[in-house]
């Protein structure tokens, strides 16, 4: 009896371009373990401040990322990071305060670096759970994380159109420093992979971002 295949599935883009939503609709779909990368940095940048670590203080930062022991629990079909042992809340991770100080601990190679073979490892955690595969979001999943994954997409909108949902979910967030940050960052800086598949959500609804990306998903695992 053939193997089904195991995918990889690699979405990246800025804040509120579309890429969570999506990534949690193909994890239910195609049962996809559903990594959001952005949450991982988000919890590190929690801890960090916790620890009362500033960013701008790199021997800190190293001190305190060489000390981080991380581990995976999950919630359905989506993994949440353990650092210590120990979940940090979502009502942690997504304050105004993180919001403000996560790019610059991301943009920090170290911290990259620290979170990297923990990334990959997620591939493992699907894998042993019974997962089809794993769709992971983020900034460098196609360009860095799994850059020979099967699907690579990158999402993106304008701007004023990202900010607008952003206030609709009732979150603020500056993303137009976030973007300068994330793209302007020497080490894996956010941009579309070359040959990923680019896709401006602008003007398009959920279902046609999704469709777009579920197409061809569908058309391999029916394929094999």
């Amino acid at each position: 009896m053939d193997v089904p295949p195991f995918i990889i599935v690699a979405i990246d883009g800025g804040a509120a371009s579309g890429k969570s939503t999506s990534s949690r609709i193909l994890s239910d779909r195609f049962n996809l373990l559903h990594v959001d990368t952005g949450s991982f940095y988000r919890a590190i940048t929690a801890e960090f401040l916790r620890l009362g670590v500033d960013a701008a203080d790199l021997p800190a930062v190293h001190a305190a990322a060489a000390r981080l022991r991380f581990g995976t629990r999950l919630n359905g079909r989506s993994a949440q990071m353990e650092i210590g042992g120990r979940v940090v809340l979502d009502a942690d991770i997504r304050s105004r305060t993180v919001n403000d100080h996560v790019s610059h601990f991301a943009a920090i190679p170290e911290v990259r670096t620290a979170l990297l073979a923990y990334q990959r490892g997620q591939a493992d955690v699907a894998r042993s759970h019974g997962f089809r595969g794993l769709v992971m979001e983020g900034r460098d999943i196609g360009s860095m994380i799994f850059p020979q994954a099967d699907f690579r997409f990158f999402l993106h909108a304008d701007p004023a159109e990202r900010a607008r949902r952003r206030a609709r979910e009732g979150q603020q967030d500056s993303i137009a420093e976030r973007d300068r940050l994330d793209s302007s960052r020497k080490t894996s800086p956010l941009a579309c992979p070359p040959g990923a598949t680019s896709i401006d959500t602008t003007h398009q609804s959920l279902d046609q971002v999704v469709e777009l990306m579920a197409t061809p998903i569908a058309h391999r695992l029916s394929a094999a």
